[in-house]
């Protein structure tokens, strides 16, 4: 994969079927965060200058840059053709000129870590969380987990509570990005099927309210960070 003007700030991560998964470098590099505000164009260059804080902008500049590049590789265009326009409920898509491509994209960050997840026509979702410590852990949980998931999650040593719950809150984010309709659907309403509650790294899953669409949830996190990805399943049901 091409490194362009970034360096080795991002990598191949994994790639499923025809998913592919890059991790982007976050952390302070100034080579990098002035090449990749070179690559915006004006709508995001304002949006740049919301942000308050230098790691918000950092992340915003370099995730959306590397999306640029590997967007315009795949699409064969040059970056000043490339644009992202948003649905009613926040998710971007792509434009070449003023035509969308038949391209699925997301993105996500913590710390250090982005993950960008893109692949042909499915709709897909990618989270990735660093498992930091947090007082509310309990409270969180009530807020965010369905009541088989609570249980399991009160049962659990301390020690492992963190994990379980960055492990769950991941899966139901990627899901949620992935279904596209943002925090309208509440994370509660559904739960993570039993054998990923229980350790497995896969499962096919199906929101109650839409029966008849499946989707492949996988669990990407390492010692390092939490992740998912939920990604939609063909009529037949391959990946």
């Amino acid at each position: 994969m091409t490194q362009c003007k970034f360096g080795s700030i991002f990598r191949k991560f994994i790639e499923i079927g025809n998913i592919v998964v890059i991790h982007v470098d976050l952390s302070q590099n100034e080579f990098a965060e002035y090449n990749a505000y070179s690559l915006l164009d004006e709508t995001e260059r304002a949006r740049w200058l919301r942000f308050r804080s230098n790691r918000s902008r950092r992340e915003f500049a370099l995730c959306r840059a590397v999306l640029r590049s590997i967007l315009c590789s795949r699409l064969g265009c040059e970056n000043n053709r490339l644009s992202f326009e948003a649905s009613d409920h926040g998710k971007p898509f792509a434009l070449v000129g003023c035509a969308s491509v038949p391209v699925s994209f997301n993105v996500s960050h913590s710390g250090n870590h982005g993950l960008i997840a893109i692949a042909s026509g499915s709709r897909l979702g990618v989270d990735v969380e660093v498992r930091v410590q947090r007082t509310d852990l309990g409270g969180l949980a009530q807020t965010v987990f369905g009541p088989g998931e609570l249980a399991e999650f009160m049962l659990k040593e301390e020690q492992e509570k963190l994990r379980f719950f960055y492990a769950l809150w991941t899966l139901k984010e990627a899901l949620i990005k992935a279904l596209g309709t943002g925090f309208s659907l509440n994370p509660s309403s559904f739960e993570i099927p039993l054998a990923m509650r229980q350790g497995a790294g896969k499962a096919i899953f199906r929101f109650p309210m839409l029966p008849n669409v499946c989707w492949k949830l996988e669990n990407l996190g390492n010692a390092e960070f939490a992740a998912a990805i939920a990604y939609e399943l063909n009529p037949v049901g391959g990946a």
